[in-house]
């Protein structure tokens, strides 16, 4: 059998294990692992299919972070991206979490530098900072609160109309909620670069196609997107809203993973992927960080307890404050 020791050996350099396997049946492999080895196998919305399907939880970051907080599983393997693992760690700090891909990051994480966003935070010290789930464990310990596109509105309502506020790091999600609350935070200059992708131009020439469809989006799409979306929600308030709404047709603005979901619970509707403005093989909006988990690389990650999330316990300390904030206030 092979050691942990020997395990560590076949991390590439991208941060995963990278090893020869044979034929085998991935999916079987993983479900028996996740039981010999009391594993919870937690995944977002924007997973690949095959991921999804086998998941223990499916859920938008809100119901991923509640589902973290409060399993009794030894091990938590995040099937998501590099700062959903990290949360998940912050709030379990004894257990062990594995991420199948390291590399699998965030754009609009990586828009926010923690030595950069100090600085600005320097600047405007009567401030209170709500920070959007999608960023590192320094920028959150940086913060008096953490949202999901889900609270965020509940988070922000919950502050007296006279304090001020930074939030960060997606300006679009920032923007959105300036005009839903008629605050005027201060926003920090970050995007995700999925949400920012949808082509008006290829939108108008879909619409043509499908005028009877309803443009639905996430918030942190760009303003002209919002302006004409006929709804605007998180991951689970799209889905929620597709679910139960009289419309038959969709047009979805946000990463193309949430097709899965949408078709699986409303098979006699239509859903459109929102074009995006680059060409690729599915026309659509996707996160390719996101997609670099597979189920090759979930078995190995399983089976090796490789690659873990490590986060430092002060850091753990001080993200862990408005993380719990967040899950006080979403009860």
């Amino acid at each position: 059998m092979e050691t942990l020791v020997s395990a560590k050996k076949n991390l590439n350099k991208k941060g995963f294990l990278d090893i020869e396997t044979p034929n085998i049946d991935y999916v079987k492999e993983i479900l028996k692992l996740k039981k010999e080895k009391n594993a919870v196998l937690l995944a977002h919305y924007y997973q690949i299919d095959e991921i999804q399907e086998i998941a223990d939880f499916v859920g938008d970051s809100l119901a991923l972070a509640q589902q973290a907080a409060k399993t009794d599983a030894d091990i938590i393997v995040f099937a998501g991206v590099h700062f959903m693992a990290e949360t998940a760690k912050i709030l379990n700090p004894t257990k062990k979490v594995l991420l199948p891909d390291l590399l699998a990051g965030c754009s609009l994480a990586d828009s926010c530098p923690p030595e950069q966003f100090s600085e600005f935070k320097k600047k405007h010290p009567d401030h209170l900072v709500v920070t959007y789930i999608n960023c590192s464990a320094e920028i959150k310990a940086l913060s008096d609160y953490v949202c999901t596109s889900s609270n965020a509105r509940k988070i922000i309502d919950s502050i007296p109309q006279d304090q001020p506020i930074i939030f960060a790091p997606d300006r679009n999600l920032g923007d959105y909620l300036n005009k839903e609350t008629g605050r005027e935070m201060l926003l920090w200059d970050g995007a995700c670069m999925v949400h920012e992708a949808f082509s008006m131009e290829k939108l108008i020439d879909l619409y043509k196609e499908h005028p009877d469809a309803e443009l639905i989006a996430h918030p942190e799409s760009e303003a002209h997107m919002l302006k004409v979306a006929k709804y605007i929600g998180s991951t689970s308030g799209l889905l929620n809203h597709v679910k139960n709404s009289d419309k038959k047709k969709f047009i979805v603005a946000t990463e193309a993973g949430i097709l899965f979901q949408m078709l699986q619970e409303n098979p006699d509707k239509i859903i459109i992927p929102a074009p995006a403005k680059e060409d690729n093989t599915c026309a659509c909006s996707e996160c390719a960080y996101m997609k670099m988990n597979t189920l090759k690389k979930l078995y190995l990650c399983l089976k090796h307890e490789l690659p873990n999330i490590e986060v430092e316990a002060e850091l753990c300390k001080k993200a862990i404050i408005p993380i719990n904030r967040m899950l006080e206030l979403s009860k």
